[in-house]
């Protein structure tokens, strides 16, 4: 056999793999077919999948975690560099500087470092030149400035290995060496960005873990700003520090501990005596950790910068899903620009976040408006002041009872079709709101609060029965509480894997709250059935999908000259506390002219209270998140369309495929990938249909026959004569699971084993009626063209 009829699995096993064991790199360095990415959960009506993973050849890795370069193989028949480009995609992933294509024959070398050779950027390399684990690594380190002696000790230093195997994900780990490498080059301020659910805390253990170990950092202070995220850290991801962590309580300090999580308020105060941190020396810290850093570490007023200003010698690391970057406001500014940036697009691409589908609903008096009767009054006799209210002043300066009760309406109509113990968060615009919001949904749902009366609730800080729930809210276990209603204080820092819907009945104008109430919804867990959420916007808050910050690049906007004062503006929440005495800061940027809501201090604005206006919705549409990440009304026929067409331009071009292919169901593999779920399309146009009518139907506007009408036509041709009795039995009983399930099934020769065909003989026994395993190929091959006969 020559090397021309080898597949691309046997190139790797006799040529690639010995030449990269002769070069000197290890078993245990070579990873062979990685796959790194889940691959996107494309939803369609009520129904998901999932599109193509992303996999490498192969990954070579330094030390366990520690990836410098991807190999993408091709077989023989291939060029060496036809593999290039396919694997710099990967490398753009994973972030390894060195990329290679191969066909057996030799490498392609392409070197982001232009250090390999520095008079071209691709080199062509014979099997035998391959480059060894140790110059590519000191070239590695020269790319990314690790120089001393110190610094690649800091970045070679191994992570915790807690016996399990468990790897972090691939974005997990440029983090953490991202981050590690900033610091062995000197810096001492360091913002990551990670997406809601994409692991920061995990991400930040590794980071911790490694800097205390290699002994570059030998005192760490975790900063956090809810008790609950406090302790989730503690018992969960940095359990393995023991007894050499402790957390700050009661305003007391032990200095005989090494890692140190510290709710933020447990450690400053208003009064200087409370300004506990100040026990320690300013040099006490190596490392100081902030999490959720864009609610006000940057900002020069709050009690984090106090904290930060103190420890100013330790190094900083900020986390955050959502930079602040506004003109009073930068956290790109005090750390600089981020070292790694992973957005929720990338997350939902990568198919390890959950896509969402938004119900937008316009309600009447939102959109056109509602004028008072003059000298109307309220209910509780205030003359309403007489001009025209509408969608700014909802809930805020006017509370329409009846819109109230709409909404929670609509919310129990969406449940009770879909899951009516889904996990739900109502974002209200202040407690008021969400107490009015909690009252109408428990009288829409009597039987479900006779059930249990925790059914619905309200999670607001002023509350000490919902905040007690919180818990339970997010728990995958616990059923009860179905619905939260809130305003902030669950906008972040709430864990919530299994929760569903997120109604946005609150006036959000601050794209990090936006940002932080999506990420509510966006964990997966197909354990318990979370694989998609949907989002019901009342107040346009999903407009914001459409603003370029939604998920861009962060950049600085803030930009104070040299000697200027830093003012912030007062930036207040709707009264809730956290679980300390000190009120939680805020995690809001308020809009222009005032106050957020009615609870805040100061002169509350007026608000009038109607419940005798009717309301009405006057627009309502779906939408879903396509793989290029942008937000499509939903039309599963248009979509369908669009993508038949972009690949196959007319009915002929798509004819020819169709009825070219040894396998009709590769075709259909396609288009599952591209997002086309042929069972929704089922629910749309009918379950009669073969996938290719369905395609045929709605992309090309043909008359659709159904499975069983192309079966009945094939028997109508008795085309089976020319084949003995057992072989007609075998087609005749293909057909009728074609007629059945359609034209994947029978493709596959699996389906031999199960009846009625193990009642007709073994696998091999069926096969040899047609005479070979290629006679009973191209048998199905037939019977796959008579099927599609009729169709020219």
């Amino acid at each position: 056999m020559s090397k021309k009829d080898l597949s691309e699995r046997e190139i790797c096993t006799r040529f690639i793999y010995p030449a990269l064991i002769n070069a000197g790199w290890t078993a245990q360095q070579i990873r062979e077919e990685v796959t790194f990415t889940k691959g996107q959960i494309m939803v369609r009506g009520k129904l998901h999948t999932r599109g193509e993973t992303k996999r490498a050849d192969y990954i070579l890795y330094y030390k366990k975690n520690i990836p410098i370069a991807v190999i993408e193989a091709k077989d023989n028949n291939h060029t060496l560099g036809a593999g290039m480009q396919q694997a710099l995609g990967y490398a753009d992933c994973l972030q390894t500087p060195f990329v290679f294509s191969t066909n057996g024959d030799g490498f392609l070398l392409h070197d982001q470092t232009g250090l390999f050779n520095p008079n071209k950027v691709e080199t062509e390399l014979g099997l035998d030149q391959f480059p060894a684990p140790d110059m590519l690594w000191n070239l590695y380190q020269q790319h990314h400035g690790v120089i001393s002696p110190e610094a690649k000790a800091i970045v070679e230093f191994p992570y915790y290995d807690d016996g399990t195997d468990r790897t972090p994900r691939y974005y997990q780990t440029n983090a953490i060496n991202k981050t590690l490498e900033a610091i062995a080059r000197g810096q001492d301020r360091v913002l990551l960005v990670m997406a809601t659910g994409t692991g920061k805390t995990y991400t930040a253990f590794q980071i911790i873990w490694r800097l205390w170990k290699s002994g570059a950092k030998k005192r760490i202070l975790f900063l956090a700003d809810r008790n609950i995220l406090v302790d989730q850290t503690k018992n969960n991801d940095f359990k393995p520090f023991g007894d050499k962590m402790t957390k700050i309580t009661n305003r007391t300090v032990d200095k005989s501990y090494e890692i140190y999580l510290s709710l933020y308020q447990a450690v400053t105060g208003s009064e200087e005596e409370k300004n506990i941190y100040k026990q320690f020396s300013p040099e006490f810290f190596d490392l100081i950790v902030i999490d959720e850093c864009h609610r006000g570490s940057a900002k020069e007023d709050s009690a984090w910068r106090d904290i930060l200003e103190y420890f100013s010698s330790a190094t900083h690391i900020g986390l955050t899903a959502t930079p602040k970057e506004t003109k009073d406001t930068s956290n790109i500014t005090y750390f600089g620009e981020p070292v790694y940036t992973y957005t929720l697009k990338q997350g939902i691409q990568d198919g390890f976040l959950a896509p969402y589908k938004v119900i937008r609903i316009d309600i009447d008096k939102d959109l056109q408006g509602w004028r008072p009767a003059k000298g109307q009054k309220d209910r509780h006799g205030n003359e309403i002041e007489d001009r025209i209210f509408n969608l700014k002043d909802m809930d805020k300066t006017l509370v329409l009872e009846k819109r109230t009760e709409l909404v929670a309406r609509k919310i129990t109509e969406y449940l009770n079709s879909t899951d009516p113990y889904a996990k739900t968060i109502v974002f209200c615009d202040n407690i008021d709101h969400a107490e009015r919001m909690r009252q109408a949904l428990v009288n829409l749902n009597p039987d479900k609060i006779k059930e249990n009366r925790k059914y619905v609730m309200r999670i607001t800080g002023d509350d000490q029965e919902g905040k007690a729930e919180l818990d339970n809210f997010i728990n995958p276990e616990e059923r009860y509480p179905v619905i939260a209603t809130t305003s902030k204080l669950m906008t972040t820092g709430v864990d919530a894997q299994t929760c569903k819907l997120i109604v946005l009945d609150q006036h959000i104008q601050s794209m990090t709250e936006f940002k932080q109430i999506i990420g509510r919804g966006t964990r997966v867990n197909e354990e318990f059935g979370k694989s998609w959420f949907t989002i019901m916007d009342f107040k346009k808050a999903t407009e914001l999908f459409s603003d370029p910050a939604f998920d861009g690049e962060p950049v600085v906007i803030y930009e104070p000259k040299e000697g200027e004062p830093i003012v912030p503006p007062e930036e207040k929440d709707d009264g809730e506390v956290s679980d300390d005495t000190t009120a939680e800061p805020t995690i809001f940027d308020p809009p222009t002219g005032g106050s957020d809501d009615d609870d805040t201090e100061g002169e509350p604005p007026k608000k009038f209270v109607v419940n005798n206006v009717p309301v009405k919705v006057i627009g309502e549409r779906i939408q879903f998140y396509d793989n290029d990440g942008k937000l499509v009304t939903e039309s599963l026929k248009d979509y369908t369309r669009q993508h038949i067409l972009k690949d196959y331009e007319s009915l002929d071009t798509f004819l020819r495929k169709w009825k070219g292919a040894d396998k009709k169901s590769l075709i259909i593999e396609e288009f599952q990938k591209q997002g086309v779920i042929f069972e929704a399309l089922e629910d749309e146009v009918g379950k009669d249909f073969d996938a290719f009518d369905l395609i045929c139907h709605i992309a090309f506007d043909q008359p659709a026959l159904t499975k069983k009408e192309r079966a009945n036509n094939v028997r109508k041709r008795n085309y089976f004569t020319k084949y003995n009795e057992q072989a007609r039995q075998v087609l005749d009983a293909l057909l009728d699971k074609f007629a059945d399930q359609g034209i994947q099934p029978i493709e596959d020769v699996q389906i031999l084993k199960v009846p009625p065909f193990n009642q007709m003989g073994s696998l091999m026994e069926i096969i040899q009626s047609f005479g070979s395993v290629e006679e009973y190929t191209k048998a199905l091959k037939e019977l796959g063209d008579q099927l599609y006969d009729d169709v020219s």
